[in-house]
């Protein structure tokens, strides 16, 4: 059975999750094998859809589960805090 990972990230992007972070985040979970899912308020997600992400309308502040199963589960939720650290490699 494969191991699941769980944690949180804040969102700390003045414009939350709109285009551009949503799309850094795709990119790094399409990177991974593992099934990956965000969850903001009662809406869980597709970690790797970019509609889905979207879709979330996480802004400023929001915190956000990220929950990963399988092949590099732990690996694709770390990088996807860290990521979120550097506010999706976004320069306001």
């Amino acid at each position: 059975m494969a191991k699941k990972y769980k944690d949180y990230f804040t969102v700390l992007n003045d414009k939350g999750l709109h285009m551009r972070p949503s799309t850094e985040i795709v990119r790094c979970t399409s990177q991974f094998q593992a099934e990956v899912r965000l969850t903001y308020q009662d809406m869980t997600v597709d970690g790797k859809s970019l509609l889905g992400v979207l879709v979330l309308g996480a802004n400023r502040g929001a915190k956000v589960c990220v929950e990963a199963e399988g092949r590099g589960a732990k690996k694709v939720v770390a990088a996807l805090l860290e990521l979120a650290k550097k506010q999706f490699n976004i320069k306001y």
